[in-house]
């Protein structure tokens, strides 16, 4: 289904709209259902925020989409805007997709229910008691030059700085391990962050997916803007908040792979611990993810708790042993729902795959030789 077709309302009947009690009568979602929703967003438009409802997707869908509305629904109310949307979303997603997302909604609605938090700060945004001076400092001049001024980039795509307070770190740690307990007391099975981990726990889970909203909403995408505009770092909207745990007890490393994420950030908790180096292999698209890796595509980093690595979400990278102690990483996979549609009907990846950036210079190099060859032959034909 092209982007047009999926973010088109069918056609239904005009109904009436719904009187106020004072005469007034507003439009509902049915009587404007006959106007198509903008395939350019209304940039000046200030969205509602959605962060304060149970929803079946991410807010920050809702405010992004809520720019495409016609424009006589911009300014309704909330609620007839958000039904419009939710319609929307729902009639083009798979039923299988439909019964997934609400399985999910009940299963961390019974978490939430249940789990008592330990630090009930952590749940919502606090800037300054969760980020260093420098971090927050460059956030809030917002530019290349400021990023820059924080961060290092050892190896080609591969951004490194200082991030976390070490306060906050202690409180996560504490609090996932507080959540750890309560699963094993009350014999709750849980879902783990992905296939590969074993060990670890989805943070959205059990409350805390409107603080990692923030996080990449105001923190992580206006860095990916700046450095990943080319896999949609100016639009992520949907994230997979976790933390892993490594050591002799838990497990112990990663094999080779590449992230569900369009950016990837990477911050070490702790606690004290030996070895666990990520290794990167170069950047790969679906069709050379396999491929070889080149020299200059090997880097390898060490963990500093309270540091973050940030990269994209296609960069090959594995994690070696944990050979003593216990490692415990936040992960956040941010995702663009925009870059992920328009991906399906882009072929060349070579503004960011190593792979076709390579087969893009052989081309060229033997595009440049053919011509040569050519050019010497007319000249052996016709001499002066």
């Amino acid at each position: 289904m092209s982007l047009e077709a999926s973010l088109e309302r069918r056609k239904q009947p005009q109904a009436p709209g719904t009187g106020n009690g004072n005469g007034v009568v507003s439009p509902t979602p049915q009587s404007l259902s006959t106007h198509r929703l903008r395939l350019q967003p209304k940039e000046d438009h200030k969205s509602e925020s959605y962060e304060d409802l149970q929803l079946e997707f991410s807010p920050v869908l809702f405010s992004m989409l809520e720019r495409h509305l016609p424009p006589n629904m911009l300014n309704v109310a909330r609620e007839v805007k958000l039904q419009y949307m939710r319609d929307i979303l729902l009639r083009y997603a798979p039923e299988g997709e439909r019964n997934r997302v609400q399985r999910h909604r009940e299963y961390r609605q019974k978490i939430i229910s249940n789990y008592q938090p330990l630090h009930r700060e952590l749940y919502s945004m606090h800037a300054a008691n969760f980020f260093v001076p420098s971090f927050l400092k460059a956030i809030n001049e917002n530019s290349e030059e400021s990023f820059r001024r924080i961060m290092s980039e050892p190896s080609p795509g591969i951004y490194k700085f200082e991030m976390l307070q070490p306060q906050f770190c202690e409180k996560l740690l504490s609090e996932v391990e507080s959540f750890e307990r309560w699963v094993h007391e009350t014999k709750f099975r849980i879902m783990r962050p992905n296939t590969m981990n074993k060990y670890g726990a989805v943070l959205d889970d059990f409350g805390l997916e409107t603080m990692l909203d923030k996080l990449m909403d105001d923190f992580i995408r206006p860095i990916s803007r700046v450095f990943f505009p080319e896999v949609g770092g100016a639009t992520l909207d949907s994230h997979h908040g976790f933390v892993v745990e490594y050591g002799i007890d838990r497990d112990v490393e990663l094999g080779f792979h590449v992230d569900d994420s369009e950016v990837t950030l990477n911050v070490c908790l702790g606690k004290q611990f030996s070895g666990g180096e990520l290794f990167f292999r170069g950047i790969r698209c679906d069709k050379h993810v396999n491929t070889e890796t080149q020299s200059e595509e090997i880097f390898d980093y060490l963990h500093v708790p309270g540091h973050a690595v940030l990269h994209r979400g296609r960069h090959r990278h594995g994690a070696r042993a944990t050979t003593s102690g216990r490692r415990v990483n936040l992960l956040l996979w941010c995702r663009s729902s925009v870059f992920r549609e328009l991906k399906k009907y882009q072929k060349d990846f070579s503004s960011w795959c190593g792979e076709c950036q390579r087969e893009k210079r052989e081309r060229q190099l033997l595009s440049i030789d053919a011509t040569k060859q050519e050019l010497l032959r007319r000249e052996v034909k016709s001499p002066p």
